[in-house]
């Protein structure tokens, strides 16, 4: 068994899920949203990122993360401002010594619902039929969640590989 945290970063609302994953079979155990003051400055808001990403390690003790891609938008300032909300997704598990993966969009959207471009409503319901009971309180939580699936199905590919190529 393996515990995944999955991280959507954002400025504003950083989302988390946490599943525990063995072979094909998943179980929820925790998703929320932490959400910064648009009124502080950055460097307050990524702290309190930080800390509030130490503290959910500190807490479910998860064994990987799963860390969504920075999409390049239109807006530059926009898009720098994820990248620094992105950059601390990264750090924070990065120091506790859990490994950090990354995965675009169309991938998580692919592994959740099978195709890349589902809806998040689509993504949505497809959480809730993969981890019966679950209530997600807000979109960016459930954008995490659809990370932990994705990175479990990913690495259950990878261990597949990997036993097939040390066999061969």
């Amino acid at each position: 068994m393996v515990r995944i945290l999955g991280i959507d970063p954002g400025l504003r609302f950083t989302g988390w899920g946490i599943i525990d994953a063995h072979d094909n079979f998943f179980s929820y155990v925790a998703s929320g949203v932490m959400a910064t003051n648009s009124k502080d400055s950055v460097p307050k808001r990524l702290c309190v990122l930080a800390l509030g990403l130490e503290k959910l390690i500190g807490i479910y003790q998860p064994s990987e993360a799963a860390v969504e891609e920075t999409y390049v938008n239109q807006n530059g300032a926009a898009t720098l401002k994820l990248g620094y909300a992105r950059g601390v997704a990264m750090l924070i598990p990065a120091q506790k010594n859990i490994m950090v993966y990354e995965y675009g969009a169309k991938t998580v959207k692919q592994a959740v619902v099978g195709t890349g471009a589902a809806t998040k409503k689509q993504v949505s319901i497809m959480i809730q039929r993969l981890l019966p009971g679950v209530k997600i309180p807000k979109a960016d939580a459930a954008d995490a969640l659809a990370l932990s699936i994705c990175h479990a199905h990913h690495r259950i590919s990878q261990i597949h590989v990997n036993k097939g190529t040390i066999m061969a």
